[in-house]
């Protein structure tokens, strides 16, 4: 019964996903990733801006200390999202349910896993995981196999889609919060700089996500911490 639940919960996130990678295998096309590889990638690290990260770095022929970097930079996130979902976890679930979990601890399934009214079943999360996860992959396979298939122009066209994807994360909390708004538009800022300034365009791509995300995102955290619902009521 849990494992349909989380079935039947994972399917939209399943579509999503497949949308998404779809980009993400055209553009493991146009790096000269093959095929099998490209699913080996989204099979084993399931994380959307890793990947797409780790991709820029795999074609720009980063070094491994930057992937390492980069990656761990990015997908700290996940720590704080395992934190809470293992306390909504059963105490007495086995150490095995929790590490096969954690492969699956992305924003969507931990969004619908921490919304599930009670004690989290491991069973819920594998059925949740198992749909998400394939349409990940099947996605990132259909975007590689069209790469092979469909004509350069139409490729082109199609790896447009991947900004589309990151301007729908943008756009709407920007326009709600003037401060993620601001630090859009400075990391933006900031990004241009290091591109083009004349020393810190010779700091590679990796090094320079790793430095402007520390920078950025630690200089928001400490002048625009978010408060907690509690200390919001009590002000």
């Amino acid at each position: 019964m849990n494992f349909a639940a989380g079935i039947r919960d994972g399917i939209p996130i399943c579509l999503g996903y497949i949308a998404v990678s779809f980009t993400f295998g055209i553009m493991c096309k146009n790096a000269g990733i093959s095929t099998w590889q490209a699913v080996l990638i989204s099979a084993s690290n399931l994380t959307s801006a890793g990947q797409f990260a780790g991709l820029s770095l795999i074609a720009s022929a980063a070094s491994y200390v930057e992937m390492a970097f980069t990656q761990f930079i990015i997908n700290l996130r996940y720590c704080l999202m395992s934190c809470a979902l293992s306390q909504k976890l059963d105490t007495k679930s086995p150490f095995f349910h929790r590490f096969f979990i954690s492969y699956g601890v992305t924003d969507e399934i931990f969004g619908v896993s921490i919304g599930r009214s009670g004690k989290l079943s491991p069973w819920y999360s594998y059925g949740c995981i198992l749909v998400s996860a394939f349409g990940w992959v099947f996605g990132t396979f259909l975007g590689i196999v069209s790469g092979n298939v469909l004509p350069a122009r139409a490729i082109s066209a199609l790896s447009v889609a991947l900004y589309g994807m990151f301007i729908a994360v943008i756009v709407p909390p920007a326009r709600v919060n003037k401060i993620i708004a601001g630090i859009v538009i400075i990391s933006m800022v900031c990004s241009l700089i290091f591109q083009y300034a004349p020393l810190l365009s010779r700091i590679s791509s990796g090094f320079r996500i790793i430095i402007l995300t520390i920078l950025i995102a630690g200089a928001a955290a400490y002048f625009f911490p978010v408060k907690d619902k509690e200390d919001s009521n009590e002000s």
